[in-house]
């Protein structure tokens, strides 16, 4: 409330606070220290920026009224969903109104012989699929936290199965956005839901990806899929990274519609055994998994062990039921939280980079001889089937020395990646740690460009200001 107070007299925050009240319940306003920092911070090392104040609004109406009180009184507006992101995206670095949408959780207008589906921002990926269960489709987009489904769009994340079914960008179909001054847009034309279209510019993929910096994400319409006939995973380790990372390559060049293809460094694999329960070899590892027909994953099974064997790769353990295969992808998912489990007591900092497939036995090889020489607690896993691989570092808080050295390895990674015609983030989007790295990569015309859309959708900069442009 301390910026509230230095804009504007007691009778003036009053006032505003009445009229959030008035919209959306005395229940749907609250100025308590802990949830504003509950709602000031995500799973990254940023420190915790609370909002000034937070609102839990219950529908799109409400979502628009508050804006146009906030628009009106020039206060900034931080959307906030499950608050699982990892590049500080939700800190309210100048204070304002942190808009919470968990209250609008309602999933709407399924249409299973369409395969899409419309949501609100406070439905998550595991409720939809729940929702999903009897009608044998599913939305296959993994980011491994369960996270909500409109804040997976704004951030355009990807996951465990991008390589098979693709990023969020590939599958919002439509969005419903609250822009900064109040007004409503649907971003292709109210309840349009094609498969395809040519109409106009693409403004779906403009707001898919803009991590709140343009307006607010109501209702995302997705593709969803069939469930395949058949699912199973194997795992498979290697004597080297070289000879897991060119596995990949070699499996994708072949042709093969794999689902999932993970790739975890023994310092990874050691950590997952010790948290999981598990007793894999503790040597660089692929995580696999395949699906349709009984007859196609024979074949895709068949061509893989060919190429994984001729690299030296072991025989494949299976995970063949569901129970064993849920458990082996639980283990890769619960990564973050093994490798925290190596130094209890210390925080994880976790960095991702993207870069074309070719480069990526070359990048993680020489980023791994990185980590060992800048003396760094550091795990690689990563999405390898996209060219998208993470270090999950793990760090002393209070040691300012380690601090120092893990952000200029993470600058040298993502300089790599850019040297090597890559991206500085994959999936986890700029926030505030990569908006200098953002210029670095796509040079000041294109940073200019991003900045006039920004001035002309949301010219008083309100919408999450600090992020994503400098």
């Amino acid at each position: 409330v301390s910026n509230f107070r230095n804009m504007f007299t007691a009778a003036a925050v009053d006032g505003v606070l009445s009229a959030f009240r008035s919209i959306c319940g005395d229940d749907g306003v609250s100025l308590g220290e802990t949830v504003r920092e509950q709602h000031g911070k995500d799973e990254s090392v940023h420190r915790c920026r609370p909002p000034d104040v937070v609102v839990f609004p219950r529908c799109v109406e409400e979502v628009s009224a508050l804006a146009k009180l906030c628009h009106r009184h020039q206060l900034p507006i931080i959307p906030f969903g499950t608050g699982t992101g990892l590049e500080g995206g939700v800190g309210a670095v100048k204070g304002g109104v942190c808009f919470s949408l968990r209250n609008m959780d309602q999933i709407l207008d399924l249409h299973p012989e369409d395969f899409d589906v419309t949501v609100e921002p406070g439905v998550t990926r595991k409720a939809l699929n729940s929702y999903l269960r009897e009608t044998g489709l599913w939305f296959p987009v993994d980011p491994g936290a369960d996270a909500s489904l409109c804040g997976m769009a704004a951030t355009s994340a990807s996951g465990t199965n991008a390589v098979r079914y693709g990023t969020m960008r590939e599958n919002v179909m439509n969005l419903e956005v609250v822009l900064a001054d109040g007004s409503v847009i649907h971003t292709a034309g109210r309840n349009r839901r094609p498969r395809k279209t040519a109409a106009g510019y693409n403004l779906t993929n403009l707001f898919v990806g803009s991590e709140g910096t343009l307006g607010i994400i109501t209702k995302t319409t997705l593709r969803l899929y069939g469930v395949p006939e058949e699912m199973v995973s194997a795992v498979c380790s290697f004597s080297s990274v070289q000879a897991a990372v060119d596995s990949t390559v070699q499996i994708l060049q072949a042709g093969v519609p794999i689902a999932r293809i993970e790739f975890l460094d023994e310092v990874m694999i050691d950590a997952c055994n010790k948290f999981s329960s598990l007793s894999y070899p503790v040597s660089p590892t692929l995580f696999l998994e395949f699906h349709g027909s009984e007859r196609s994953l024979e074949e895709q099974v068949n061509t893989t062990e060919d190429i994984t064997q001729s690299n030296g790769g072991s025989d494949f353990q299976w995970a063949r039921d569901a129970e064993t295969r849920n458990r082996l992808w639980k283990a890769r998912h619960d990564a973050w939280y093994a490798a925290l489990a190596m130094r209890p007591g210390c925080k994880a900092y976790a960095t991702d980079v993207c870069v074309p497939l070719s480069r990526l036995p070359h990048i993680i090889v020489e980023t791994k001889e990185d980590l060992i020489e800048s003396r760094l607690t550091g795990h690689i896993v990563g999405h390898v089937g996209d060219g998208n691989f993470h270090c999950l570092m793990v760090m002393d808080p209070s040691d300012q020395d380690e601090l120092h050295r893990v952000h200029l390895f993470s600058q040298r990674l993502a300089r790599r990646a850019l040297a090597m015609d890559g991206t500085c983030t994959g999936e986890h989007g700029v926030g505030l740690g990569k908006r200098s790295l953002l210029c670095e990569e796509v040079g000041p015309s294109v940073i200019r460009v991003m900045q006039s859309l920004k001035d002309a959708i949301d010219p008083n900069n309100l919408m999450n200001p600090g992020k994503i442009l400098l």
